[in-house]
C-alpha cells in the first residue's frame, strides 16, 4: 500500500493551515487529515492544537485518531506534537473543559507514549498564559536531536500556553527547557517521537528551521 506524506492531525483544535503552510514553504508534502486511515498510512504526522486536554483527547479517542497515532508511532513513523500536540503524548493532564481558572484536582488520561504529567503555569510576577517571544536552552540530549540541527543555544521562539510539562517526565528525553514562572520542557525527543511546546508556525526562521529538520527526518 502507498503511503502518503506527513499528515496534520485534525482533531478540530488549533491553526492547522498555518501548520500545513509552514511545513509546505520548507519543502513538506502535506496533508491535513482527521481520518485514522490516513494517519495510520502517513509517513510523518504533526499533531498540532490548542484547547483543553480533556476536549483533545475526548474526540481524538472517539473516532479512532488517539489508537491511529499510538499505531503510526509504533511502526516507526516520525511524529511531531506542537503545543498541545506535545502535552498529549504524555500519560496524564490536569487540565479539564471549562478549568481555565485553574487545574483539575483528577487528572485526564492522555496517549501515554511518554510518562509524565502536564500541570498548569502557576502565575506571580508574570502573567499566564505564557504568551510571547522566549528562548530555547539546549540540554545533552538537544544537542543531539536532529529536530534542532543548527539551532543555535538561546534561540527565540513563540509560545502561547497556560500549562507545560512537569518535572515527573523523564529527563533524560528533554531537548530544550525554557524559564518562565517555572523551568519546563519546552521541547522532548524519544526515538522517533519529538514534542515542542512551542509553535514553530509563529516562530520565524528558527521555527522554519525546525519544521525544516523535521522534513529531513520523515524523508530518511
Amino acid at each position: 500500500m502507498q503511503r502518503n506524506r506527513i499528515v496534520v492531525v485534525d482533531y478540530h483544535k488549533g491553526n492547522l493551515l498555518s501548520v500545513a503552510r509552514s511545513v509546505t514553504d520548507v519543502g513538506g508534502d502535506v496533508l491535513i487529515s482527521d481520518d485514522p486511515r490516513t494517519i495510520r498510512e502517513a509517513e510523518g504526522v504533526i499533531l498540532p492544537g490548542v484547547g483543553s486536554f480533556e476536549d483533545a483527547m475526548s474526540y481524538m479517542v472517539e473516532v479512532g485518531q488517539a489508537d491511529a497515532v499510538l499505531a503510526s508511532i509504533a511502526s516507526g513513523v516520525p511524529f511531531l506534537g506542537i503545543c498541545l500536540g506535545q502535552q498529549l503524548l504524555y500519560s496524564q493532564g490536569f487540565e479539564r473543559s471549562g478549568e481555565t481558572d485553574g487545574e483539575s484536582v483528577e487528572p485526564v488520561k492522555g496517549l501515554g507514549v511518554l510518562e509524565g504529567s502536564v500541570t498548569k503555569l502557576d502565575a506571580g510576577r508574570l502573567k499566564v498564559p505564557h504568551v510571547g517571544w522566549d528562548q530555547l536552552h539546549l540540554s545533552d540530549t538537544g544537542r543531539r536531536c536532529p529536530l534542532f540541527v543548527d539551532v543555535a543555544e538561546g534561540a527565540n521562539v513563540y509560545f502561547t500556553h497556560s500549562f507545560a510539562l512537569a518535572d515527573d517526565i523523564d529527563q533524560d528525553t528533554v531537548a530544550t527547557r525554557t524559564h518562565y514562572t517555572r523551568t519546563f520542557a519546552s521541547s522532548v525527543w524519544k526515538d522517533n517521537v519529538f514534542g515542542v511546546q512551542f509553535h514553530p508556525e509563529k516562530s520565524s526562521s528558527t521555527g522554519l528551521a525546525i519544521l525544516r529538520n523535521f522534513v529531513n527526518i520523515v524523508r530518511g
